[in-house]
Order: structure tokens, then sequence, then C-alpha cells
């Protein structure tokens, strides 16, 4: 691989960390720059779930403010996202991925406009009686081990998703329910990575150069959200999301 493109990782790798520990787009910048460097789909994806391990850590790092008192709800978060990732790891490397890639852009079209409506849909919950127990909580439990799943498979905008299951499911700032997200969906991307790592074509020199930029942009996302108002980047984080649902769909069509 020539310094130029390891270069251009590099640079691809800070905008993915900001994208997203901001946004849950950090592949919109990351796979785009691994085919640009000349690897092969297959092995853009997977150097692509390793290389996004050092997002988690540094958003992980960046958001100690808001992740304070959430371990209980992150060690279930993550447990449940990183069984959904091995699941769809051990599908990436098992089953061909044409057909799934036809739905991707409809699930981040269908998670971009639920971050937009997330209002009025608490609201409307708020008017049906709540349930406790394991039986309330049955929703958000298939919700995040689908996009575990997601995330391991293909995991293009899985932030975007994982944020609106969480946005639906708690009353709580943007920037508390962002930083949560980070680390649910890291779960599923650090389970994949180690599958990938083992089984899978990973182009190293690709993903350390991609990581380390990754790393850097991503400790300082956490920083720009708690200083961004959150109805605008609520907007700006659905609406990019949907530019990636029709950037896919007119790729894939």
């Amino acid at each position: 691989m020539s310094a130029g493109s390891v270069f251009l990782l590099a640079v691809a790798g800070v905008a993915s960390g900001l994208a997203g520990s901001i946004a849950g787009l950090a592949s919109l910048f990351s796979y785009p720059a691994l085919l640009a460097a000349g690897l092969p789909p297959v092995a853009a994806n997977v150097t692509n779930a390793v290389a996004l391990f050092t997002n988690t850590l540094g958003t992980a790092a960046g958001s100690r403010e808001e992740l304070r008192g959430q371990r209980r709800r992150l060690v279930r978060l993550g447990l449940l996202s990183a069984v959904g990732g091995s699941v769809g790891a051990a599908l990436l490397l098992g089953t061909p991925s044409s057909t799934f890639e036809h739905v991707v852009p409809w699930l981040i079209a269908l998670g971009s406009v639920l971050i937009l409506v997330r209002e009025p849909l608490r609201r409307i919950a708020g008017r049906r009686p709540s349930r406790d127990g394991l039986r309330g909580r049955l929703p958000l439990i298939f919700a995040v081990l689908l996009v575990g799943l997601y995330g391991g498979y293909f995991g293009a905008a899985s932030g975007v998703l994982m944020l609106a299951v969480l946005s639906l499911a708690a009353d709580e700032p943007l920037r508390v329910t962002n930083a949560v997200k980070n680390v649910a969906t890291g779960a599923a991307n650090v389970t994949a990575a180690i599958a990938y790592a083992f089984l899978a074509p990973v182009h190293w020199q690709a993903a350390a150069a991609l990581g380390l930029g990754c790393l850097i942009g991503s400790r300082v996302g956490p920083v720009v959200v708690r200083r961004l108002p959150e109805k605008p980047l609520r907007i700006a984080i659905a609406l990019a999301g949907l530019g990636l649902a029709v950037s896919l769909w007119y790729r894939t069509g």
C-alpha cells in the first residue's frame, strides 16, 4: 500500500471517528476510503470493522461525563449487542451479502425517520400503560439484538439505528443517549472484529492507518456533541442518515 493511500486512510479515519461519535455514521467515510485504496468490497468491510474498534475506545474515553452512572445499562445493552454482532459476523462469513445489502438503505432510512419523529412517538408511547418486567423490555431487547446483528454483518450507519432505538426507549438528553449508543454499537463491532481478525481477509496496514485516525476523531466527537444544541444536531444526524440511505440505494440498485 502506498504512502498516499495510508495518509488518505488516516484522514478518513479522523472524519470517521468524528462522524461515528457524533452521528453514528463512521462508515460514511471509512468504507469508501478503503475501496478507494484498492481493497475489494469484502476485505474493505471486514477491515473497516477491525479499524472501528478504536472508535469505541475513543468515544468511551471522551464520554465519561455522559456515561457516569450508566454501568448496569451499558453492560445489559453491550451484552445484547455483542450477541447480535456475533450472529451477524457468522452470517457474513457464511452467506452471500448481496440480498441483505438491498435491505440496508431502507433500514438506515427507517432509523433516520425515527430520529426525526422521536418526540411525537414518545408522546404516543407515554399515553399507553407502561409494562414492567421482562415483558415490558422485550421490544427494546429484540431491537438491540437486531441492530447488533446488522452491525456485525454490514455495519454502515448501525449507530443511526441504535440511536433511534435508544431515543425511543429513554427520556434523556441526546448527548447521553448518543454516548450510550456508541458503547452499545461498539460491543457488536468489537465482537465481529475479533472473528474477522482470525477468519477474514483483513488488510492490517489499512486497518492500522484507519484505526489511528478513528481514535483521534472519536476522542474529539463527544466534546463537540456536548456543545451543540440538541434539536439541530438530531435533525442533522437524521438528514445525514437519509443521505447515506439514498447513496447506498443507488449503489445497490
